[in-house]
């Protein structure tokens, strides 16, 4: 199965930017649908954003406008830039893909905090 390894998370002051990005240990060309979800602090994990295999993108309202995910087949990479980031958007990132109703293996994540 595929293995996932986010990085790119740190402590960013509001406004500030950060890019995630997300290694697959296998080829993501067959995944059609790959997502990013965050868990804040004391809450349940939530969907950000999702990126099809042809590229078509949902974002969660919050998130629209700001966040921008990508792909990059070939490089079985996921990737999500994050601008304007705001303290509501505190939280652990973690990336995944949905096969037949279920989701891969969740990875560690990796954290993002945004200081006021």
């Amino acid at each position: 199965q595929v293995q996932l390894v986010e990085s790119g998370g740190g402590l960013v002051q509001a406004g500030g930017s950060l890019r995630l990005s997300c290694a697959a240990s296998g080829s993501i060309f067959s995944i059609n649908v790959m997502g990013w979800y965050r868990q804040p602090p004391g809450k349940q994990r939530e969907l950000v954003a999702t990126i099809t295999r042809g590229g078509s993108t949902y974002y969660v309202d919050s998130v629209k406008g700001r966040f921008t995910i990508s792909r990059d087949n070939a490089k079985n990479m996921v990737y999500l830039q994050m601008n304007s980031l705001k303290p509501e958007d505190t939280a652990v990132y973690y990336c995944n893909f949905l096969i037949n109703g279920n989701f891969g293996s969740w990875g560690q994540g990796t954290q993002v905090t945004v200081s006021s």
